[in-house]
């Protein structure tokens, strides 16, 4: 029988997958099963989605030679392997900058100390955001204002340092969602009041809105820079101060895919799925 597998966390991590399994169950069916992601996987016509694996970031050993494992089982990612391993560490932002997409300044230091702190603000500006290259759901980042001390938890780590981007809380981040490579949908994320992060947990909150052809135009630049094509895409963007949108990260791995926000519910998510697994065959 054919089946769609998403991928779980570990434990630890679990606090909102019965919400997330019900909606994946709604929209998929019958097809649909569910598997932690540090669990062994096997060939068949299965297609695997790693769509609930939070926080294999902290598990970065395990998760990498996870990509090793499916790699050499041949298992059927939606999203291939060497994709995935790419987008795992954040300093993809490079390669893409490299091919001409428009990212928000990034510097990385491979041992974050004072002195990289004050040569990113002299770059910058005042106000420098911190966060470590494998990543998500804003773990292990900071905002650093003149005078605030470096975290003791990211002093002397391999670190990303980039501007704080006025936009996010003038106007928030947006998300825009591809399935396929067609867009489907696009949110736009506002921290609370006082806060830069847009998380949930944070108490940010999601507005659904219609995104600009500026927006949808560096989405498709950066889906085409990436090192492969994606079935399922989460674009993060930001204004610049001149306007124009920077690319703050481009999700492949485990983003949020909020369906609920969809004209049709996610069923340009399902179809593609569907679609994916009928010319497997």
């Amino acid at each position: 029988m054919l089946q769609i597998c998403i991928l779980t966390p570990a434990a630890g991590f679990e606090a909102f997958v019965p919400r997330a399994e019900d909606e994946f169950r709604a929209l998929l069916g019958e097809a649909v099963c569910f598997r932690p992601w540090t669990a062994p996987l096997e060939t068949g016509d299965t297609i695997v989605l790693p769509l609930l694996a939070w926080g294999y970031q902290e598990r970065s050993g395990d998760w990498s030679a996870a990509l090793d494992a499916w790699e050499s089982a041949d298992i059927r990612m939606a999203n291939a392997v060497p994709l995935m391993r790419w987008n795992t560490d954040k300093r993809y932002l490079f390669d893409l900058e490299a091919k001409g997409v428009p990212v928000i300044p990034t510097a990385f230091t491979p041992a974050l100390s004072d002195t990289d702190i004050t040569d990113a603000r002299a770059r910058f500006g005042d106000t420098v955001i911190v966060k470590p290259p494998v990543s998500g759901g804003a773990d292990g980042t900071y905002r650093l204002a003149p005078g605030d001390p470096l975290p003791r938890d990211v002093r002397g780590k391999p670190m990303l340092i980039q501007p704080m981007m006025s936009a996010i809380a003038t106007e928030g981040e947006y998300s825009l969602f591809y399935f396929g490579g067609v867009f489907s949908h696009a949110i736009l994320k506002v921290p609370s009041a006082g806060d830069f992060r847009v998380q949930e947990q944070f108490g940010g909150r999601e507005i659904t809105v219609d995104a600009s052809e500026d927006a949808r135009a560096l989405a498709k630049q950066a889906l085409r820079a990436a090192p492969g094509d994606a079935l399922y895409a989460r674009i993060d963007m930001v204004r610049g101060a001149d306007g124009g949108f920077r690319l703050m990260e481009l999700e492949l791995i485990e983003p949020a895919l909020f369906l609920s926000h969809a004209a049709d519910r996610g069923q340009l998510f399902a179809d593609t799925l569907s679609a994916r697994l009928t010319s497997a065959r």
